[in-house]
């Protein structure tokens, strides 16, 4: 009895009845508007942190990128990308002892309407130091000789000073801050120039808006001190 009811149902006519299967499935991807078909894409982002406290710095990073998967309808989903999706890691709570952060939804920024499934990988690792200032002495690197017959008497340098951020192990009270080279070859008078500065470590930066100091040169003629230079000697 069982058997003759199922054959009833999927045997008879079953071209017609898949024929049907075939003109709804049509029917469905023709009338269903394109903002109720969802459709996925994943996103490799660039990890980008901020609201790094001022008291530490960070000195390790094992993650530079993360890869977004989101789903959204179809019509939206192929206008997103990388120029409106973003990762942003906010560290206002970092600290020295804490090494894992995770990485979650929250942290993904994207338009209305797209959903993030997963972000991978789901946690970054972070290693800060506390962060030290000093103020270092500025040298001045020279290069070159100044023209025959005259020589370089001293070299100042204005500030004599500059203060120098960074991790606490990058910055150390014997450092010193150069100049870029600056050429004396052919001087014959005292000149004065702006120099850009060359901090100790890559990991260092100058916490103020100062990139280079004024250098005066102070050339003289050989044998005769600076005091003396252009002044006529008595009848």
């Amino acid at each position: 009895m069982i058997g003759k009811l199922l054959h009833k149902v999927f045997i008879r006519n079953w071209g017609l009845k898949l024929f049907s299967l075939f003109l709804s499935v049509l029917l469905w991807l023709l009338l269903v508007p394109e903002e109720k078909v969802f459709n996925e894409r994943t996103l490799t982002l660039q990890l980008d942190l901020y609201s790094v406290p001022e008291r530490v710095e960070l000195i390790e990073k094992d993650v530079s990128t993360v890869e977004v998967t989101l789903r959204a309808p179809r019509r939206l989903l192929d206008q997103v990308g990388p120029a409106n999706v973003f990762a942003r890691l906010n560290l206002e709570n970092a600290s020295v002892i804490q090494e894992e952060y995770p990485l979650n939804p929250s942290i993904i920024s994207a338009p209305s309407g797209a959903r993030v499934i997963r972000v991978n990988p789901n946690k970054v690792r972070l290693r800060f130091e506390p962060s030290r200032e000093l103020e270092l002495e500025i040298e001045a690197t020279i290069v070159g000789q100044v023209r025959s017959g005259y020589r370089l008497e001293r070299v100042e340098v204005m500030p004599p000073r500059v203060p120098v951020r960074g991790p606490e192990s990058k910055v150390r009270e014997q450092d010193k801050v150069f100049t870029i080279p600056i050429d004396v070859s052919n001087l014959t008078q005292t000149t004065e120039l702006r120099a850009d500065l060359i901090l100790p470590r890559a990991e260092t930066r100058v916490p103020t808006q100062q990139t280079s100091v004024r250098v005066r040169l102070v050339i003289v003629e050989d044998g005769r001190p600076e005091a003396q230079r252009g002044r006529e000697t008595p009848r």
